[in-house]
């Protein structure tokens, strides 16, 4: 059976078809003969139809072209900016962008594509796209850019300011540039000593330099700040050149290069501010925090050194990485160590660590790029999760004890049936002495039945430590479904099982994957106060996966409701928790699995994904 999503797909797909064979009859011929490559793909990113441009660009036959997908076409570096426009398109926007493709013979090619979307029927049932080889163009551009960017280095060298020095440090030569980075015009400066122009606490220090410069008759490079005329002063970088006679080798000036860097040492003081910034916030985060380069621990912050334990930091300084985490995280560490490396900051994930007493405790771990003494490094944010943990196990009980609670009364009557059977029976056998030995099979089936649903509501109710275990998903629904059965028979409500196959193994706690399926089935009956059906569907779900939709007949949601639904306490119910779906999300998302949901005014749609544990049973 097809989902509403697959149905839809389809839909637009044919509408998608017939709105290519009218085209054909009326535009043939500008398509087959338009220079620009032009292909049509459905809202899945297929390709649908191509003209002879296209398949002389990209070196595919027509047939080969009609079973290509939009992201065998790009480089996997432009696969997420083509998605990102195409998506637009789907959605009715028009885009026009460059990107690159990769032909049939392995040749990248540059491509100005415009995505333009194809409406029938008032929606949105495919994407013409035409694409425009900029090869030449680019090309031509990256020239013209390395014309610039040489002319630019030469304007930067120009705007420098070169002085020549005799050995006394008079200045024999100044360009014109002086005046422009400096304020003083030449004949201002000629024969002045250049130590005069330096700032008083720099004057030993660019005195010293010159001396060296002398001395060795090699180049050197000095940092300090010269007056300007309007007496303001500015950092330099000064590089200087001994000139040396070739007879005597002796140095006869020294020509200096001087380049304004007063706003490289703005930044530097400003990035010093900001990493003395960095440090205090980090060192008192809330949050643990560890900036690590590999294995090696390079600084924690007094938080992080009271989580693990330590007297002080230097314990913790002393350790590697894998110290702290527990052996079973080691290779999961490696892996988002080196996502982080790469220069994608990784999410929170729990993590098992260890304390320096040895004892293990759960945290949340997020790992980020960033540059510790110059050098790239990760900053690691540990977030103990011991009291979240606890409080969300105290709301996951409580909710459960909340759904035993109002199952008590449907329990209550479905036990009071077999009940009365029993005695109705036990006084025929009183009555007729011996009595009659059929009674017996149907008096031990209604005793099995009494001790199933007592048996199903104690392990609903009674708390337990997380324990995951396979599991047959089938047998599992079953149980859930005999549960909810009065409850539904009460409420003139019908619950219809469809199973692909027989069996499918999961891995799971199996009391919390009851308590999301019976809070599904509840608010299926709820919503159905004058009867209806409620259909159960299991079915494979692609190679490891299986799927379970759970769909009713009921009134459904409003889009403004169903926006909001998972959030903590909201609800609809005069004596609801508004905590069943946030629960029931949260379970699914530890089981490696997703919970999607869809309503309209025909009823509600629950769709349960989850990871098949093992080969299915046949």
């Amino acid at each position: 059976m097809n989902s509403p999503v697959e149905a839809i797909k389809s839909e637009k797909r044919l509408l998608l078809f017939k709105y290519l064979e009218k085209a054909q009859s009326s535009h043939k011929t500008l398509f087959s003969r338009n220079e620009d490559s032009i292909f049509v793909l459905d809202i899945e990113g297929h390709v649908v139809q191509s003209n002879p441009a296209f398949q002389q660009l990209t070196g595919y036959s027509q047939a080969e072209a009609d079973e290509l997908r939009l992201q065998f076409l790009c480089p996997i570096d432009h696969i997420n900016k083509v998605f990102h426009h195409f998506s637009n398109a789907v959605l009715g926007r028009f885009s026009n962008f460059d990107t690159k493709i990769i032909t049939n013979f392995g040749q990248t090619f540059d491509l100005n594509l415009m995505f333009i979307p194809i409406s029938e029927e008032d929606q949105i049932v495919g994407i013409s796209a035409v694409g425009r080889d900029i090869t030449e163009l680019k090309r031509k551009k990256e020239e013209i850019r390395k014309v610039e960017e040489m002319q630019r280095v030469l304007t930067d060298n120009i705007l420098d300011v070169i002085v020549s020095t005799n050995l006394q440090g008079e200045i024999v030569y100044v360009s014109p540039s002086c005046e422009y980075i400096l304020g003083y015009e030449q004949n201002e400066v000629l024969e002045q000593n250049i130590l005069s122009f330096v700032h008083p606490d720099d004057v030993e220090n660019a005195y010293q330099s010159r001396k060296k410069v002398l001395d060795s008759q090699e180049s050197g490079r000095d940092y300090y700040r010269v007056r300007k005329k309007n007496g303001d002063y500015m950092w330099v970088e000064s590089l200087c050149k001994p000139i040396i006679a070739h007879d005597t080798l002796h140095v006869l000036e020294i020509v200096s290069v001087i380049r304004d860097i007063s706003e490289r040492k703005k930044g530097e003081e400003e990035a010093k501010r900001r990493e003395e910034t960095y440090r205090d916030l980090v060192e008192h985060s809330p949050d643990a925090v560890i900036i690590a380069k590999d294995d090696e621990i390079l600084f924690i912050n007094d938080t992080g050194a009271q989580l693990l334990m330590a007297k002080d930091k230097k314990e913790i300084l002393s350790l590697s990485l894998p110290d702290i985490f527990h052996p079973d995280f080691h290779e999961i560490a490696r892996e988002r160590e080196k996502q982080v490396m790469a220069g994608t900051a990784t999410e929170f994930m729990e993590y098992k660590l260890l304390r320096l007493d040895g004892t293990v405790f759960v945290a949340e771990v997020k790992g980020i790029p960033t540059f510790y003494q110059n050098a790239p490094a990760r900053h690691i944010i540990i977030r103990d999760v011991t009291e979240r943990k606890k409080t969300n196990e105290l709301l996951l009980n409580s909710e459960k004890l909340n759904v035993a609670g109002q199952l008590a009364a449907g329990i209550a009557h479905e036990v009071r049936n077999p009940l009365t059977a029993i005695k109705g029976f036990l006084q025929l056998m009183e009555s007729q002495g011996e009595g009659n030995k059929s009674y017996f099979g149907i008096i031990q089936s209604e005793m099995d039945r009494i001790e199933l649903i007592l048996s199903e509501l104690l392990v609903l109710a009674k708390p337990h430590e997380l324990k995951f275990e396979a599991v047959d998903l089938i047998t599992l629904l079953e149980n859930v479904k005999t549960l909810i059965d009065t409850q539904a028979v009460i409420n003139g409500i019908k619950i219809e099982t469809k199973y692909n196959y027989r069996n499918f193994t999961v891995k799971c706690d199996k009391n919390q994957l009851k308590q999301v399926f019976i809070n599904i089935l509840k608010n299926a009956v709820e919503a159905m106060p004058k009867g209806g059906f409620v259909t159960i569907d299991v079915q494979q779900h692609g190679c490891n996966m299986v799927k379970i939709i759970f769909k009713d007949t009921g009134f459904g949601m409003s889009p403004e409701i169903l926006k909001r639904v998972g959030e903590p306490f909201f609800t609809t119910k005069e004596d609801g928790t508004g905590l069943g779906i946030m629960i029931s999300k949260q379970i699914i998302e530890n089981h490696g699995g997703t919970i999607n949901i869809w309503s309209d005014e025909q009823g509600t749609i629950i769709e349960v994904i989850l990871p098949i544990a093992s080969e299915r049973l046949h």
